[in-house]
């Protein structure tokens, strides 16, 4: 028997009255478990066996399917249930963590991280800026981290730069012929960009970037995800129509 802290990041029905559910946490990396009886209404396990619970968990470990036996909410993520656009913000950044993450591999930064990005959402910053944070900050883990201090050609230092999907990041006027597909940058995006990246949570602050800036930003790092890695996100289409509502 074993107690973890942990997120529920997805959720499967299993049979008529089960689900399975994935659970993230920070001692055991991501691992699945049978919660039996979690689909009938008056069952202990059907308040908690849904995507977004954050909380302590009770539950056996086997080689395949473990069992959930309890669960404690530490943070019912109120208001992000409750907004469309953080959940799906948050529904991405779950997709993303499950995507990137292999069973039984503990890495307590990535917890740490989830977590943290989760709760700053709940606290009122800017889902949209948190989940491209999220975004860049799990390149590593894709194997994808582009280079965003100096031209990824030539390694020279520049005061404007184009972003090479294919190329792995920044390109200078002097190197952009090596990539016609080179995307060019509004000088706000080109500042954020390697801000995003490197910025530790704490340092955060209150942020709130333009629709569009936002928007730039997104579609460069979700596009450098598909074609670097092949990971091309569910979440990104609902977030995609709901940001035809923005006010620009």
């Amino acid at each position: 028997m074993a107690k973890a802290e942990g997120i529920i990041i997805r959720t499967t029905d299993y049979g008529e009255t089960n689900k399975i559910v994935t659970l993230y946490t920070k001692e055991f990396g991501k691992i699945g478990l049978m919660a039996r009886g979690a689909k009938k209404p008056k069952n202990t396990l059907s308040a908690v066996s849904h995507v977004l619970f954050y909380g302590l968990c009770l539950f056996s470990k086997g080689r395949g399917l473990g069992t959930l036996y309890q669960a404690e909410t530490l943070n019912s993520f109120r208001t992000i249930r409750e907004d469309i656009e953080k959940m799906g913000y948050a529904a991405l950044i779950l997709e993303l963590t499950d995507r990137l993450t292999e069973e039984g591999q503990p890495t307590q930064g990535v917890f740490n991280l989830l977590r943290d990005i989760l709760l700053l959402i709940e606290k009122g910053t800017d889902p949209a800026v948190l989940a491209a944070i999220y975004a860049m900050k799990m390149m590593p883990f894709a194997g994808i981290s582009p280079e965003l201090n100096k031209c990824v050609h030539c390694g020279n230092q520049h005061i404007t730069y184009s972003f090479s999907i294919s190329g792995g990041g920044f390109l200078c006027p002097n190197c952009q012929h090596t990539d016609e597909y080179a995307l060019q940058l509004s000088p706000g995006v080109q500042k954020l960009l390697p801000i995003i990246k490197a910025v530790p949570l704490e340092r955060l602050g209150k942020v709130s970037l333009k629709p569009k800036t936002i928007g730039e930003i997104e579609s460069i790092i979700y596009a450098y995800y598909e074609q670097n890695a092949g990971i091309k996100l569910r979440s990104r289409h609902f977030l995609e129509q709901l940001s035809k509502f923005r006010t620009k």
